[in-house]
């Protein structure tokens, strides 16, 4: 079966996660954990009910299965989920939630977002999940009522399944000239100088 490594286009204007959706089946496979006062937290100050949902928001080089008119997997690197999740803070798309990609949600906020650097001494960790290094996590608070009663109470959503635009890498080579290769490495040493 195929497996596809998915980049950002930086030629796409819309490029990147516009949106994260809670979701019953996340296809990354790892569920978030949910924050409220059923769950002891030992940190310095505890609201009654925080309701906050901490998880994966992307794994790098976890294959995710996909099918259209085909069946393949896709799986993103380190550094596209760096850089998507830079994007995804700095084009201000934290408080852009859907339910299982359906519906636009109101009332959910990323309130926290970082890569997992060291997965022993990670916050996630601290929570008991066990997710690699350059994983994306997020914590999203959910002001909703309605979300927090019937689907995170329910236990109907169980993760984070990221909305937006990914190009698939082999494709996106096959499309550029001779100048936009020489383009795109001299962008590349002078990112990584």
């Amino acid at each position: 079966m195929r497996i596809v490594e998915l980049i950002l286009d930086e030629n796409h204007i819309e490029g990147g996660v516009n949106a994260i959706s809670i979701v019953e089946q996340p296809a990354i496979e790892s569920n978030f954990i949910a924050m409220s006062k059923d769950v002891e937290v030992k940190l310095a100050e505890v609201d009654n009910e925080k309701r906050i949902l901490m998880g994966a928001a992307l794994i790098p080089n976890k294959q995710i299965y996909r099918k259209d008119e085909e069946e393949y997997y896709v799986y993103f690197s380190k550094d596209t989920i760096r850089k998507a999740s830079q994007l995804f803070l700095k084009s201000g798309s934290q408080s852009k939630s859907t339910l299982e990609h359906q519906m636009k949600l109101e009332g959910l906020t990323v309130v926290e977002s970082w890569l997992v650097d060291d997965t022993e001494k990670d916050k996630s960790a601290f929570y008991g999940l066990s997710v690699p290094v350059g994983t994306w996590m997020v914590s999203i608070k959910v002001d909703n009522d309605d979300v927090w009663t019937n689907f995170v109470k329910t236990g109907k959503v169980k993760g984070f399944s990221i909305e937006g635009y990914f190009a698939d890498k082999t494709e996106l080579a096959k499309e550029m000239s001779e100048e936009d290769k020489k383009i795109a490495e001299l962008k590349r040493l002078l990112e990584n100088a």
